[in-house]
């Protein structure tokens, strides 16, 4: 009899062990997602990262990304914010600098600010209580971005924007690099700030705010991107507890 309490005794501590491992385990696959930065671009870019107002900010808001590298980023659940590419920066050894494109003013780190437009942007909004990704050009463009969702279903749909839109961007939305090669494309509500275009005051309405020749440059080359302020029926997409992949170029 003794030799049997002695047998279990051990089994039933492992049994308790083990389901609360497990129960562990679960709890952080519920809890947590992964987001997985890719740079397809054949030069270094340093993404920029802001969380939304009481959003944990993720990597102190910035990073560097060599061409085909890859960085995973975890998030809490019910996290919000965006994330964009910058492109040609210079940081001294404090980590204090400038980019070209989509800087944010605070070197690598942004640490909660935002990036200068144009930027392409890739937005979220987790478990609210489904998923809801976007790829905007509302800021304008800068590189190709696109969010690749890797729930178990498959059904999630991908949202791409990787044409290069500088290549024949409007001339009056033109942004130029120092030695004059083009490094971006504006938005018509950062290049005219304007009403008609940002679809603010007496245009702050989808009967009054339409489509613009300037939103649908952007909108025929990507058409599952934001591409002005009431194009969200068309480019605002879900998921339910998934992984996300955005990809830079």
């Amino acid at each position: 009899m003794y030799l049997a309490l002695v047998n279990i005794i051990p089994s039933v501590f492992h049994m308790a062990f083990l389901y609360f491992f497990l129960l562990v385990i679960s709890s952080c696959g519920v809890d947590a997602m992964v987001f997985t930065l890719q740079n397809r671009c054949n030069k270094t870019i340093w993404p920029g990262i802001q969380a939304s107002g009481g959003q944990p900010l993720l990597m102190e808001g910035g990073l560097e990304l060599k061409p085909l590298q890859s960085r995973n980023l975890t998030a809490p659940k019910g996290w919000s914010g965006r994330f964009w590419g910058r492109t040609g920066c210079t940081f001294n050894v404090y980590g204090l600098g400038t980019c070209t494109t989509g800087d944010c003013g605070s070197g690598i780190y942004c640490n909660g600010a935002g990036g200068e437009p144009p930027a392409s942007l890739a937005e979220f909004t987790l478990d609210s209580p489904v998923d809801f990704y976007d790829v905007s050009l509302l800021d304008g463009y800068n590189i190709p971005m696109s969010i690749i969702p890797q729930d178990d279903s498959g059904l999630c749909p991908s949202v791409r924007c990787d044409t290069d839109l500088n290549l024949h961007c409007p001339p009056n939305l033109l942004v130029r690099g120092d030695r004059g090669q083009i490094v971006a494309c504006k938005s018509a509500c950062t290049a005219f700030q304007s009403p008609e275009f940002c679809c603010t005051g007496q245009f702050q309405n989808p009967n009054r705010c339409k489509p613009t020749k300037y939103s649908q440059y952007f909108k025929r080359a990507c058409p599952t991107s934001f591409t002005y302020a009431f194009d969200d029926l068309s480019s605002t997409f879900t998921c339910r507890e998934s992984d996300y992949v955005i990809r830079f170029c």
